[in-house]
């Protein structure tokens, strides 16, 4: 595979469409565009009309458009596709307890309408889509992974088609300070004086500060290829550890309370299988997921590999463990802790001079 490098004209005087471009990594990516690239348009393609009014505030960019719509709505996610050149499908049902209770509406959303961006892509013969999944997609045991893996099998299925448009993906574990991670939760309970809550301190967890995602999905645009899963290989740490560097950071003396494992959990996630471990590349950062290419049963039926399958996938146990000194300057580095470290419900825990030593750090 290759190795990563940003090329500054890489998405320059193109018209990029993203499906719920107002959560977590639409604002994100679409910073980084504005900042980074020289796009003709960005679209942003949602349903949360407030959250939209709120970035366009924000942001205040001649170069946004913003588009009320959603995924499942397959005639108006055709008109949105209009004079697309890329495609970043962010749009989903995320947190595991509400595909839990409601997992038809994971289906709807994150199965029909990703379909619905798929096809709508290849009706208005964009260049290139980059779908976003989960570890929680690998050897999945709740909604949301299963709908996500269905997702995954969906665009590959497409892939096989080899029509005029490039379908490939990105996998990452635990984006830091994304809606429903456990950081986010950490510092409410802060703010409002409560015990830290953890399922199981034993529990691991890849961590990818949200920059990093973004940095993936970058380098999928400019190498990803037909079929393609790219895997950004990334540290991990208990929870239990997390926990405690929050309360390191933040100066925080209630005791953590441990809650138990909750419905849907593992006590580690998986981002690459033992069976996709066989057809993968990898390097140093990267592992390259390469799918079967085309309609050919009899490669998928009667054509195997004299390949040893390995004997565990690539998953939060195995990979790299954050010492709680590695977690403390992990968590020291994301602008999410740093702008917390300077909230009024923050400061008045601790003195000033303290803040000015953790944000210096």
């Amino acid at each position: 595979m290759h190795t990563i490098k940003t090329r500054k004209n890489l998405l320059d005087d193109k018209t990029i469409l993203v499906t719920g471009g107002t959560g977590s990594f639409g604002n994100q990516m679409v910073e980084r565009l504005l900042q980074d690239q020289n796009p003709h348009q960005i679209i942003i393609y949602s349903r949360d009309e407030k959250k939209q009014y709120d970035m366009r505030k924000r942001l205040s960019s001649d170069k946004l458009k913003f588009i009320i719509g959603d995924v499942r709505d397959k005639d108006a996610t055709r008109k949105a596709m209009k004079h697309i050149d890329i495609v970043f499908h962010a749009a989903a049902y995320k947190q595991v307890p509400t595909c839990e209770f409601f997992p038809l509406e994971a289906v709807k959303t994150n199965i029909l309408g990703s379909n619905n961006v798929l096809d709508a892509a290849e009706e208005a013969e964009v260049e290139k889509v980059v779908i976003l999944s989960t570890d929680k997609a690998v050897y999945p045991i709740n909604a949301m992974g299963m709908t996500k893996g269905l997702m995954e099998k969906s665009m590959t299925a497409k892939a096989r088609l080899n029509g005029d448009t490039t379908y490939c993906g990105v996998r990452y574990g635990n984006v830091m300070f994304s809606r429903g991670s456990v950081l986010p939760l950490f510092i409410n309970q802060i703010k409002q004086n409560k015990e830290l809550t953890v399922t199981n301190p034993d529990m691991t967890r890849f961590l990818l500060p949200l920059p990093v995602a973004i940095d993936l999905v970058l380098y999928a645009i400019q190498y990803g290829e037909n079929g393609d899963m790219l895997v950004k290989k990334s540290p991990a740490a208990t929870i239990g550890d997390l926990a405690e560097a929050m309360s390191i950071i933040f100066e925080y003396m209630k005791e953590i309370k441990i809650i138990g494992i909750r419905e849907g959990e593992k006590m580690h996630e998986t981002l690459v299988t033992r069976e996709e471990l066989m057809k993968a590349e990898t390097n140093d950062s990267f592992y390259r997921i390469r799918n079967l290419r085309k309609l050919d049963y009899e490669g998928f039926f009667s054509t195997g590999k004299q390949t040893e399958i390995p004997e565990e996938g690539y998953t939060s146990y195995n990979t790299h463990r954050l010492s709680l000194d590695e977690t403390i300057d992990m968590l020291l580095h994301c602008n999410e802790i740093k702008q917390e470290l300077t909230d009024e419900a923050i400061t008045n825990l601790y003195p000033a001079t303290k803040i000015e030593t953790m944000i210096q750090r």
